[in-house]
Parts: C-alpha cells; structure tokens; sequence
C-alpha cells in the first residue's frame, strides 16, 4: 500500500508501482472519508504525482473530486557525496466537490 499518513491524508509519492497510490489516494476518500487528500513528491516523481492526481480525478472518482490547489517549491539537502543540491517539490490538494 502506499505511504500514508493517517492523521492529515497525505500520500507521499515514491518508487512504489503506480497503482498502490491510486489505491491509496481512493481508499482514503471513500473509506476514511477524507475532505482532502494531498499528494507530495519531489524530483523526478512529480510528473507521477501529477498522473496520479489525474487518473484519480478523471477515471476512479470522477464528478466527485477534483483538484483544489498546488503548491510549487523546491527544498535543498545533502546528496550521498556531501554536495548541496535543490530539487523540485508539488502537493496536489484532491478535495470533494
């Protein structure tokens, strides 16, 4: 299953197969009835993140949620040879229409 937090509904959008966060963004709507999921990713998972938000969207819940808001930044850490780097990050807000 994909990695969730259970007190504010955040999918954190990672290697796992594609559908597992699917999955995961679903159950939380129908089966923890949440208001809003938000989904974070950074670097080279974003363009995944925006496809699941899409496919949640447009195919598995569809005229019932939608995007409500995405915030763009990017964050700077420590790389495994000790070099700043900066990556891109997205959280996609799906909310209940």
């Amino acid at each position: 299953m994909a990695e969730t937090k259970k007190d504010d509904h955040t999918v954190l959008v990672g290697g796992k197969p594609f559908m597992n966060y699917v999955t995961g963004v679903v159950m939380q709507f129908t089966t923890q009835n949440a208001a809003e999921v938000v989904i974070k990713a950074r670097g080279k998972f974003i363009s995944r993140a925006v496809d699941i938000a899409e496919v949640t969207t447009k195919r598995f819940l569809e005229n019932t949620v939608s995007t409500k808001d995405i915030k763009i930044d990017s964050e700077e850490f420590e790389n495994k040879e000790g070099k700043q780097v900066r990556v891109s990050t997205v959280e996609i807000t799906l909310g209940k229409d």
